[in-house]
Parts: structure tokens; C-alpha cells; sequence
């Protein structure tokens, strides 16, 4: 059987988490977490970067810090996990879906044109898959209408848009270490910004708006106990520990990502063979380090559909996923009014897409495994 998802393994997470606890420094702010913040700085020339408990905190983090309130929208894509949206819905706005470029899959930058309106506060844009979003007409648009731009890089760590690395270009940027990601810590996120007023902000709120600075106070300080609350924030801090498994990840991140392009390769260049069938197609500006791998049955042409093509493939032995439902088909967004057809080519994509093994760990016989297996089915249902 050939597994959806496999977390890399480098042979020094044991050995960073036990010098952690060694150290007596297991909660955040200690020896690997400084190293992943400098990391993730050197590497993407970020200014700053702050390590969070999710990337669903480090998104809901940026909502929070440019002021979204209720009466605010925010644009975003349906095609993403929910954090994407509920950010907006955490600080009582409303998010608004645009739709997708329907050959790159990510959120097109004239749906988000259409969609602005004077409501509009922020801009989520997904890196979907790992593919950057076309940065230059986001940026041009938000900065036109006075907008904050904030990359959901979940997926992105390891891609460039033109030759710069993503993290380093949007108002703010925030990555995923989720277990299925490129690289991982067991759990955790961070966000990425150049804006040094945004992260000090981003500091204080990760840290219930508690401040151990004098440049931040309000009192002279009682002692060198002191400490004071000038903010009303939350507990979103990475522990030490999860940073030593991080660390040991983002050394190999160059490894992990020339591995994934080999397997995207080798993908593409049987399925770009297949008429039945259709792959993620890329812009030029984004060297993309790939999380997931997106195919796509074209209906016309085969006689199953993708419920069936799907449950075909674990019959074959190979676990495949489907990223993503669209955000407003969920029961809660159904309750809050959202209704089926806003977005769809969004809807048209979730109707024939999965997702396919695509891991570090993942062999080229693996690799030819999946493609012998997609061949099979495509030949023996196509009409």
C-alpha cells in the first residue's frame, strides 16, 4: 500500500527534543525556537518571523492585528481548509469567496477585484498546493484600495515568486508545520512580516498582551518580577519542543523540496500523456516546492466519476485525499447564509479532483506504482 502522506524523518528529531529536555527549557522562547525564528528569517529574508501554536492561529493572529471587526469582509478562496475563512468569522467579519483560476487553482486576482468593495479589510490568498499566488497583481490591488494582503503560505514553504521566497513579500505571510507538510513539528505555525510595527503587535497578542519591556509599559517597574498586561491577547506560543523537531526539518527543507519536483516531474510527464485526465498547470513566476500533487479526471471522457475513480485507486492500494471541500459548503457556512454556485469553477474543480501520494519518503517505484495504477483505470473506464 502506498500511503497518502508520510512525515520525513532525519535522524536528529530524538536527539534535538532530548537536548531540549535536557535543558529544562521546554516551553516556548528557548534554544530552538530562536533558532527556527532565525531560520525562517536568514532563509525566506523575512524581517521578522514568530513561531504560533497552528497556522490557523498565526492567520487569526494577522485578521486580529489590522483591526478586522464586524461589518468587514474579507476576501479569500473556497478552495483551502477552513482557517482560510473562519480568520474573518473569528473577529465577527464576513469572508467573501472569489473564485479560482481554473487551470492554476488558486484564487484569481480579477474575481478579487470584483469581489472589493468598501467593506473590504484584507485579502487571504492560498498558495494552493504549494504554487504561489500571482503576488505582483494582489499587491497592486490591495495597495490601490488600501487593503492588507496576508498569504496563507500553508502549503508554500520552499517556493520562490520570482526568485524571491515566499514569506518575505505579502503585508504578512503564515506558514504551516503541520504533520502532512513540507516540513513539520508535529504541529505549529508561524507568521512572517517586514512590518516592525505589525510584530510587535504579533508579540503581544501571541502572548496574552503581556510585556516584559519597559518601551511597552505603562508603570515603573516593581522589580525584575514585573510584568505588565497592556493588551488583551491569547496563548499561541510554539514550544521548545516542537522547534527542536522543526529544526531538524528545515535543514533538509532544500532536500525535501528537489525530492518533491522529482516526483511532480515524473507525474507530469506521464499524465500530460493521458487525455482522460488533466494536471495543475503553473505560472512561470513561481518555483513551486509542491505540497500536494492535484489530479483531474475530465468527465467527457471516462465512464466513472471522481467518488469512483477515487475509491479505484484504494482498491489499487493507493490512499489518495480530495483538497478541498469548498469552504461554503460546510453546515455553518450554510447557516450563516452562504449558498452553493458563488464559485464555479471552485465547484467544478472539487467535483473532479484528488490528490495524490506525494512525500519525501515516496520511491520512484512508488511513484510508477501510482502512475501504472491511474493508467489501469483510465484505460479500462475511459468511454
Amino acid at each position: 500500500m502506498i500511503n497518502f502522506n508520510v512525515p520525513p524523518y532525519t535522524g536528529k528529531e530524538l536527539q534535538y527534543i532530548e537536548q531540549c529536555v535536557r535543558a529544562q527549557k521546554i516551553c516556548g522562547d528557548g534554544q530552538f525556537t530562536k533558532k527556527c525564528n532565525s531560520w525562517l528569517e536568514n532563509k525566506t529574508g523575512t524581517k521578522k518571523a514568530l513561531l504560533t501554536t497552528s497556522c490557523t492561529h498565526a492567520t487569526e493572529l494577522a485578521a486580529l492585528l489590522v483591526d478586522v471587526k464586524p461589518g468587514d469582509e474579507v476576501i479569500t478562496t473556497p478552495i483551502t481548509f477552513a482557517a482560510s475563512a473562519n480568520c474573518a468569522l473569528y473577529c465577527g467579519a464576513r469572508p467573501v469567496f472569489a473564485d479560482i483560476n481554473d487551470k492554476t487553482y488558486n484564487i484569481d486576482p480579477e474575481k478579487v477585484k470584483e469581489a472589493t468593495t468598501e467593506k473590504t479589510k484584507a485579502v487571504v490568498a492560498v498558495d494552493f498546493t504549494g504554487q504561489s499566488v500571482e503576488l505582483d497583481a494582489l499587491m497592486a490591488h490591495c495597495k490601490k484600495h488600501n487593503l492588507v494582503l496576508i498569504e496563507d503560505g500553508a502549503h508554500v514553504i520552499g517556493t520562490k515568486y520570482k526568485g524571491q521566497p515566499n514569506g518575505s513579500i505579502a503585508d504578512m505571510t503564515t506558514f504551516s508545520f503541520h504533520p502532512v507538510k513540507t516540513v513539520t513539528g508535529g504541529e505549529g505555525g508561524a507568521v512572517m512580516t517586514n512590518n516592525e510595527e505589525y510584530y510587535q503587535k504579533l508579540l503581544l497578542a501571541r502572548s496574552h498582551g503581556i510585556t516584559r519591556d519597559t518601551a511597552f509599559m505603562e508603570e515603573e517597574p516593581h522589580g525584575g518580577w514585573y510584568y505588565e498586561q497592556v493588551s488583551l491577547g491569547y496563548n499561541y506560543r510554539m514550544t521548545d519542543i516542537q522547534a527542536g523537531l522543526l529544526v531538524s526539518q528545515l535543514d533538509k527543507l532544500p532536500m525535501f523540496s528537489e525530492r518533491r519536483k522529482e516526483i511532480v516531474a515524473k507525474y507530469n510527464e506521464a499524465f500530460l500523456q493521458i487525455p482522460e485526465i488533466q494536471v495543475q498547470e503553473e505560472i512561470p513566476e513561481s518555483d513551486t516546492t509542491r505540497h500536494l500533487y492535484i489530479l483531474r479526471i475530465k468527465p467527457d471522457r471516462l465512464k466513472i466519476n471522481r467518488r469512483e475513480f477515487f475509491d479505484a485507486l484504494a482498491a489499487e492500494n493507493i490512499m489518495c485525499n480530495v483538497h478541498y471541500i469548498p469552504t461554503y459548503y460546510f453546515p455553518h457556512y450554510q447557516r450563516l447564509g452562504y449558498e452553493k454556485g458563488i464559485c464555479p469553477k471552485a465547484e467544478k474543480l472539487y467535483d473532479e479532483m484528488m490528490s495524490l501520494p506525494l512525500y519525501y519518503g515516496m520511491t520512484d517505484q512508488d511513484a510508477e506504482d501510482v502512475i501504472t495504477a491511474v493508467k489501469k483505470i483510465v484505460d479500462y473506464y475511459k468511454k
